[in-house]
């Protein structure tokens, strides 16, 4: 196999800015898919605790487990490029239109779809898909700890939302902490379908290489090597957020 590594000099530009792409899209889904997670986790585990004395609270947490529940099962029961696609070629067109766009319309839209069109999209797609995620990892952390903790802040008087900011998030971190870390690992990977719709990430620029020269194991190879470089990043710095070993199964 005689490799051409010299193919990939007049692309670095382009391969350095795919990699700042990717990395982007990253921090944003793994941003805003925590925010979602933890709303979502929290509705979701809410299930166990005092229900609201207000028969209309007690109605909307109902529905808002519903909600929950219908949002963490299409997006973890359907594949993520189907979604990048869905955003991209539906949703987003029906936000975001010259013509009848419900957020944005006129020549705004149109510029806007032009410059930042895929990214957004991109940026919807992932987020979404991580705070379904992200829900689920945080409603088994929240109810892996033991129901006693639980009762004991409920009769020191506190609420359902400050034992679980006092006394079972701060507990339950730790323990989520592998769990979200293979989550932004696989969102880094992930990325790479957001090329389907044009975005210029790290896997497009490869696509672009390889198109050019019809060589296919130079290119790949380089961005195999930067995700593998991002992922094992990722994962040694949340090496320091892990539960220390004395403290594992508690």
């Amino acid at each position: 196999m005689d490799l051409r590594w010299e193919i990939l000099a007049g692309y670095g530009p382009l391969f350095v800015s795919g990699l700042l792409m990717t990395i982007q899209l990253t921090l944003v889904a793994i941003g805003a898919g925590l925010i979602l997670g933890v709303m979502f986790g929290l509705v979701s585990s809410s299930a166990d605790a005092p229900q609201p004395k207000s028969p209309p609270l007690a109605m909307l947490l109902r529905v808002a487990r519903g909600i929950t529940l219908a949002y963490v099962t299409f997006f973890r029961g359907t594949p993520l490029f189907v979604q990048i696609l869905l955003v991209h070629f539906a949703l987003m067109p029906a936000l975001v239109h010259p013509d009848h766009g419900l957020l944005i319309s006129g020549e705004t839209a149109r510029m806007f779809r032009q410059e930042h069109g895929a990214f957004l999209s991109g940026c919807v797609a992932l987020s979404l898909n991580a705070g379904a995620y992200i829900s689920e990892i945080f409603r088994a952390g929240i109810l892996s700890i033991h129901r006693g903790q639980t009762q004991a802040a409920y009769s020191v008087g506190l609420t359902h939302a400050q034992a679980m900011r006092y006394v079972i998030l701060p507990q339950a971190f730790r323990r989520m902490v592998p769990a979200l870390v293979n989550e932004g690992v696989t969102l880094i990977k992930d990325s790479s379908l957001v090329s389907a719709i044009g975005l210029a990430e790290l896997a497009l620029a490869a696509r672009t290489v390889a198109g050019a020269y019809s060589r296919y194991w130079e290119p790949y190879l380089a961005i195999s090597a930067m995700y593998l470089v991002l992922t094992l990043t990722l994962s040694l710095l949340a090496k320091r957020l892990e539960a220390p070993a004395h403290l594992r199964g508690r």
